[in-house]
């Protein structure tokens, strides 16, 4: 009988047994007219998509029996193909309590952040503190983030782009405040006779807060996080505005920067095609914007290099940031 092996864990042509989440399950049509299932499983760190045709013989049972959100058991052979990783199923079946014993949990598909969520947590209440001298506005700021604590710790930044898995917003959130910290004392200083002068605490203000719209734009789920009706239809964008606004009818804020942190949230990123109404119109704006850009797009890159199945110096295009990345090696 083929050992249990986690399936991140699989090299090209090795069989082994596995626990996998199904997540997704398409019924489409090729060109040619020709119907088949699209499944999607994963663990916690890789995840493979790939056709049951209608004429295989597990299509009847994928129709009828295969369900998303489900943990199974599965015996099969893993493949690096040109369209992907995938698997060749030889057995399929439902996990059942037995198998905590060869070390089944519900929670191990869920990817998680390599750093530690209470930390990273226990920063960005410490930035606050320390780096916003407006008391409104780091009571303000403090309060979202300790009255939201449990949320924060486990929602990912993202259920796909980046850093999408457990601890993935605190991971981003702190890196693009730290880079915000940078950012304005950078300039702050290369430019002390810019006027009105640059607002540093909007700037650590806004890093921290420029995504905490995304407390109502996603809820847990068993595959990960998902979409809520509020998120779908408004975004997390203009939910972020809200939670803020709400937030700061509670402390006696000053109307402008109260005006300035909102811009902050809704310009953060920039285009409208990427969900933003405005672009960044002031220096503290522009600066969370870029940071945040920087810190998304790093880490699509990061994905896609460790990741990549391919070889030879260039990855290939299947990844987030729809391109190939060079890895050297010519």
């Amino acid at each position: 009988m083929p050992v249990i092996v986690p399936m991140c864990e699989l090299q090209n042509g090795q069989e082994a047994d596995m626990f996998v989440l199904l997540t997704a399950k398409e019924t489409l049509v090729t060109r040619e007219g020709k119907p088949y299932f699209k499944v999607t499983f994963r663990d916690g760190r890789r995840e493979v998509s790939f056709p049951i045709w209608i004429d295989s013989p597990l299509a009847a049972e994928c129709r009828d029996n295969w369900t998303p959100g489900t943990a199974y058991k599965v015996r099969a052979l893993y493949r690096e193909t040109s369209f992907g990783p995938q698997l060749e199923i030889r057995k399929l079946r439902p996990v059942a309590p037995a198998d905590e014993a060869d070390g089944y949990n519900p929670h191990m598909f869920l990817p998680r952040s390599r750093f530690d969520p209470d930390e990273m947590f226990r920063e960005l209440v410490t930035i606050a503190r320390e780096r916003i001298a407006d008391s409104a506005l780091r009571s303000l700021t403090i309060d979202l983030l300790e009255s939201n604590r449990a949320a924060l710790t486990t929602l990912p930044a993202a259920t796909r782009n980046h850093h999408a898995y457990v601890g993935g917003y605190l991971e981003h959130v702190l890196s693009v405040t730290r880079t915000c910290m940078y950012l304005a004392e950078k300039y702050d200083n290369y430019y002390p006779d810019l006027q009105p002068p640059l607002n540093k605490d909007l700037v650590v203000a806004g890093g921290i807060l420029h995504d905490i719209g995304k407390l109502r734009e996603y809820r847990e789920a068993p595959a990960g996080a998902e979409y809520t009706a509020s998120g779908t239809l408004i975004g997390h964008i203009l939910q972020g505005r809200d939670i803020v606004r709400e937030a700061a009818s509670r402390y006696a804020i000053d109307p402008e920067t109260l005006l300035r942190l909102e811009h902050i949230i809704v310009s953060h990123q920039r285009l409208p095609e990427w969900g933003s109404p405005k672009p960044p119109m002031t220096p503290e704006a522009l600066l969370v914007h870029y940071a945040d850009d920087v810190d998304a797009k790093f880490n699509m890159m990061f994905i896609a290099l460790r990741d990549d199945v391919t070889t030879g110096p260039m990855t290939s295009s299947r990844n987030m940031l729809y391109q190939k990345v060079y890895r050297g090696g010519e």
